[in-house]
């Protein structure tokens, strides 16, 4: 007698699913056109464990919950696309006996099994896994299947290749997809896909007399990552120009380009930049992540400078500067403050060189002084558009300092940057560059000075006791580390063996107080605002970084190395 077999719906219900939420599940099913179990899914009414569970039951096949990944065989998936395995939902795994194990998660899967079959010549048997499990294993496994660049240039080494750079590449293509490419496209494919995979934030080609160095850079440190051949620079650097679209045969002037790619699903801008140097060009790629979301909450600022921070951007006008040296982040920093106070009854504007992300509902203009675009002619634009907050990339020079008071005093909020070491000095950079005290006084509201230091990696800090001339040279009192456990960077492979793994921020908000006020008219150093904003509250670097120590995030000697130029003195 025939055994029957028990349907999704009443496997899921049998699973204690909410009669009421099954009756959403199929409605969601049959306006997406999507299965009952992904329907399901859609609207949170059971797990992806358990619509694997009642699958595998339903199907008579056995189900697990994880992929061991070092057992998984990469050379089964090197005839599969990395889209083609997402799309099918499918995952080979290993030879096992006389059959390729293959993972799925839905149960339209199974009608690619013949094909699989007739690939490999074997018979293929499913197993079933949960989806985010499968879509987590197919991602690392073709990430492993790209291997490193190092790698793929011992293979050129090898094949003796390096020449043939006219194939092109598909930029609609994941980074992960593995179609035999001439070994020049699969050098500088995987190189992206290592920076990426690697946490970069850029890529650095250069040429010396003898020799070529590709160096990452990771948490805001450069490692020399791999040394091809001298005689493929040519090669790289032309494949790196085809991608973003710049001129091959232009090798005398610098030129800036853009790379829209794909890793893992997710699209990656690059900004390309070439130099003509001594011994060649040399690239220098910016790595954007789009979809980034920006946030208040998770750049690091402690709770008290957050609230205090939010206080500012939601004023009607005045100019809020950011400060620091290039890469502390200050973009970053801006482009929370903007997602913050984003809404429709606000019209948002800003100008920046170069856009770096987009941000949905909010007016960007790139600058572009060959056609006269500069920051100050762009803000003089900006402020017939009826603008409630501008956002100026960075205030260089009087023109456009001038043009920012002005638009603060006539009612806008303004946002801005400025190359300064610390808040105070802000107020004598603008007056250097011939702004009036007075209107500098009068004008900014608030300057928040910023820097990046690197975390601790999870996986292999330690704690220690940090000596009496630690302390002192950090400023610190034994008193107030009393407690607290204070940790450093070992080194392990999940951190490159660097101790650290991300970044967070570190603050100094300077509040432009009736007091700082009077001093800038009276045109007081910096020392002497400094002096009076820590009076009125202020936490400095220093300060703010031994937060962050304390919190177990981030080691004595990183805030020392980003804060150098702190003096504290202890009581």
């Amino acid at each position: 007698m025939a055994v029957r077999r028990a349907g999704m719906e009443e496997l899921l219900v049998r699973a204690g699913v909410d009669p009421a939420k099954m009756k959403e599940a199929r409605k969601e099913a049959e306006r997406s056109g999507v299965t009952l179990a992904e329907g399901a899914q859609r609207v949170n009414a059971v797990s992806a464990d358990v619509v694997a569970r009642s699958l595998a039951e339903m199907l008579g096949l056995p189900f697990r919950d994880v992929i061991e990944l070092d057992t998984v065989d990469v050379e089964l998936i090197r005839p599969i696309s990395l889209a083609m395995a997402r799309e099918e939902g499918i995952l080979p795994l290993y030879h096992e006996g006389g059959f390729v194990r293959v993972a799925i998660a839905e149960e339209r899967s199974m009608g690619l099994l013949p094909d699989l079959r007739l690939l490999y010549k074997k018979p293929v048997r499913p197993v079933v896994v949960p989806s985010d499990v499968l879509r987590d294993a197919t991602n690392k496994t073709y990430d492993r299947a790209a291997r490193s660049a190092s790698a793929v240039m011992e293979e050129i080494r090898e094949e003796g290749a390096g020449d043939d750079i006219a194939d092109d590449l598909s930029l609609n293509e994941d980074l992960l997809d593995d179609p035999n490419q001439a070994p020049i496209i699969r050098f500088v494919n995987t190189l992206l896909t290592q920076a990426v995979k690697d946490r970069a934030s850029d890529i650095h080609v250069e040429p010396f007399e003898r020799e070529l160095v590709v160096r990452f850079r990771i948490d805001g440190v450069l490692y020399e990552i791999v040394k091809p051949p001298p005689k493929l620079q040519a090669s790289i650097v032309s494949r790196v120009k085809i991608m973003a679209g710049l001129n091959i045969a232009e090798k005398r002037l610098p030129q800036d380009g853009r790379i829209r790619t794909r890793f893992a699903g997710r699209e990656i801008d690059l900004r390309v930049s070439t130099l003509p140097v001594r011994h060649g060009e040399r690239v220098v790629m910016r790595i954007l992540e789009k979809g980034t979301v920006f946030n208040l909450e998770q750049i690091g600022m402690a709770e008290q400078t957050v609230a205090d921070f939010r206080k500012f951007i939601q004023r009607p006008h005045g100019i809020l500067l950011v400060t620091g040296p290039t890469g502390s982040g200050k973009t970053t920093t801006l482009y929370s403050a903007l997602a913050e106070i984003n809404a429709p009854d606000l019209n948002i504007l800003t100008i920046e060189d170069p856009i770096e992300y987009e941000l949905r509902g909010i007016g960007q203009t790139q600058v572009n002084p060959k056609i006269d675009l500069t920051f100050a002619s762009a803000l003089r634009a900006h402020l017939r558009q009826d603008p409630d907050v501008i956002m100026v990339g960075e205030i260089r020079d009087k023109e456009t300092a001038d043009n920012a008071v002005q638009a603060s005093l006539t009612g806008h909020l303004v946002f801005s940057t400025l190359h300064t070491n610390d808040a105070p000095t802000a107020f004598s950079r603008l007056i250097d560059m011939g702004v009036e005290p007075f209107l500098v006084s009068s004008s900014l509201i608030a300057v928040l000075a910023q820097r990046l230091v690197r975390r601790l990696c999870p996986k292999c800090k330690e704690a220690f006791e940090p000596s009496d001339i630690e302390l002192k040279e950090a400023g610190v009192t034994r008193a107030r580390v009393a407690g607290h456990t204070i940790y450093r960077g070992k080194g392990c492979p999940a951190c490159l063996s660097t101790g650290y793994k991300g970044r967070t921020g570190i603050y100094e908000l300077l509040t432009v107080s009736e007091g700082v006020r009077q001093l800038v008219m009276a045109g007081s150093s910096a020392g002497v605002i400094r002096k009076r904003a820590i009076e009125d509250g202020m936490a400095s670097l220093r300060d703010d970084g031994i937060r962050v120590v304390l919190e177990g995030r981030t080691s004595l000697d990183e805030v020392m190395r980003v804060t150098q130029e702190d003096t504290v003195e202890l009581d």
